[in-house]
Protein backbone atom coordinates (compact mmCIF):
# COMPACT_ATOMS: atom_id res chain seq x y z
CA UNK A 1 0.00 0.00 0.00
CA UNK A 2 2.27 2.76 0.73
CA UNK A 3 4.64 1.93 -1.69
CA UNK A 4 6.28 4.27 -5.13
CA UNK A 5 6.02 2.76 -8.70
CA UNK A 6 8.40 4.45 -11.11
CA UNK A 7 8.12 3.90 -14.97
CA UNK A 8 8.91 5.01 -17.94
CA UNK A 9 12.55 5.03 -18.08
CA UNK A 10 14.79 3.78 -21.20
CA UNK A 11 17.17 4.00 -23.30
CA UNK A 12 17.25 7.14 -26.22
CA UNK A 13 19.38 8.90 -28.00
CA UNK A 14 21.42 12.50 -26.91
CA UNK A 15 18.72 15.58 -27.57
CA UNK A 16 16.14 12.65 -27.30
CA UNK A 17 13.18 12.86 -24.75
CA UNK A 18 11.50 10.57 -22.09
CA UNK A 19 8.60 10.99 -19.72
CA UNK A 20 8.81 9.27 -16.10
CA UNK A 21 6.44 8.68 -14.03
CA UNK A 22 5.55 7.90 -10.19
CA UNK A 23 2.58 6.09 -8.74
CA UNK A 24 2.92 7.64 -5.36
CA UNK A 25 0.24 6.50 -2.38
CA UNK A 26 -2.72 9.11 -2.16
CA UNK A 27 -1.90 9.84 1.82
CA UNK A 28 1.77 10.59 0.95
CA UNK A 29 1.27 12.51 -2.37
CA UNK A 30 -1.41 14.68 -1.34
CA UNK A 31 0.84 16.31 1.41
CA UNK A 32 3.92 16.53 0.61
CA UNK A 33 6.60 18.47 -1.83
CA UNK A 34 7.32 15.02 -4.22
CA UNK A 35 10.74 15.00 -5.80
CA UNK A 36 12.31 13.00 -8.87
CA UNK A 37 15.87 11.89 -7.56
CA UNK A 38 18.30 9.92 -10.03
CA UNK A 39 21.41 7.88 -8.87
CA UNK A 40 24.55 7.19 -11.61
CA UNK A 41 26.90 4.26 -10.20
CA UNK A 42 29.19 5.17 -7.87
CA UNK A 43 27.41 8.90 -6.59
CA UNK A 44 25.55 9.90 -4.90
CA UNK A 45 21.78 9.93 -4.86
CA UNK A 46 20.89 13.55 -5.94
CA UNK A 47 17.81 15.64 -6.19
CA UNK A 48 16.66 16.96 -9.63
CA UNK A 49 13.30 18.54 -9.35
CA UNK A 50 10.86 19.36 -6.97
CA UNK A 51 7.29 19.87 -6.92
CA UNK A 52 5.17 21.04 -3.56
CA UNK A 53 1.58 20.35 -2.79
CA UNK A 54 0.36 24.12 -4.88
CA UNK A 55 2.80 23.38 -7.57
CA UNK A 56 5.85 25.13 -6.95
CA UNK A 57 8.81 23.73 -9.10
CA UNK A 58 12.45 23.89 -8.13
CA UNK A 59 14.98 22.21 -10.19
CA UNK A 60 18.63 21.53 -10.12
CA UNK A 61 21.07 23.49 -12.21
CA UNK A 62 22.18 20.54 -13.95
CA UNK A 63 18.45 20.13 -15.34
CA UNK A 64 16.84 23.69 -15.27
CA UNK A 65 15.35 24.34 -18.76
CA UNK A 66 15.55 20.41 -20.19
CA UNK A 67 13.43 18.49 -17.66
CA UNK A 68 9.88 19.49 -16.15
CA UNK A 69 7.91 18.24 -13.06
CA UNK A 70 4.30 18.22 -12.48
CA UNK A 71 1.68 16.67 -10.72
CA UNK A 72 -1.44 14.97 -11.37
CA UNK A 73 -3.66 15.15 -8.35
CA UNK A 74 -6.46 13.09 -9.64
CA UNK A 75 -4.28 10.55 -10.42
CA UNK A 76 -1.69 10.71 -7.49
CA UNK A 77 1.01 10.87 -10.08
CA UNK A 78 4.01 12.80 -10.65
CA UNK A 79 6.04 13.59 -13.97
CA UNK A 80 9.15 14.53 -15.03
CA UNK A 81 9.02 15.48 -18.19
CA UNK A 82 13.17 15.23 -19.55
CA UNK A 83 14.06 16.86 -23.10
CA UNK A 84 17.33 17.66 -24.88
CA UNK A 85 18.87 14.81 -22.74
CA UNK A 86 22.65 14.35 -22.46
CA UNK A 87 24.46 11.51 -21.72
CA UNK A 88 25.52 13.02 -18.14
CA UNK A 89 21.55 12.42 -17.65
CA UNK A 90 21.71 8.33 -17.44
CA UNK A 91 21.35 7.06 -14.23
CA UNK A 92 18.13 5.20 -11.99
CA UNK A 93 15.69 7.96 -11.19
CA UNK A 94 13.61 7.65 -8.28
CA UNK A 95 10.93 9.35 -6.69
CA UNK A 96 10.08 10.05 -3.37
CA UNK A 97 8.65 12.76 -0.34
CA UNK A 98 11.12 15.39 -0.47
CA UNK A 99 10.95 16.34 3.81
CA UNK A 100 10.00 12.81 4.69
CA UNK A 101 10.55 9.73 2.74
CA UNK A 102 9.20 6.57 2.16
CA UNK A 103 10.73 3.51 1.35
CA UNK A 104 12.18 4.02 -2.21
CA UNK A 105 10.62 2.39 -4.92
CA UNK A 106 12.55 0.31 -7.39
CA UNK A 107 13.50 3.50 -9.78
CA UNK A 108 13.29 3.41 -13.28
CA UNK A 109 16.94 3.30 -15.52
CA UNK A 110 17.53 6.37 -17.99
CA UNK A 111 20.27 5.64 -20.94
CA UNK A 112 20.94 7.82 -23.13
CA UNK A 113 23.53 7.31 -25.97
CA UNK A 114 26.16 9.55 -27.73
Amino acid sequence: QVQLVESGGGLVQAGGSLRLSCAAPGSIFSINTMGWYRQAPGKQRELVAAITTGGRVNYADSVKGRFTISRDNAKNMVVLQMNSLKPEDKAVYYCNAVAYPIRWGQGTQVTVSS
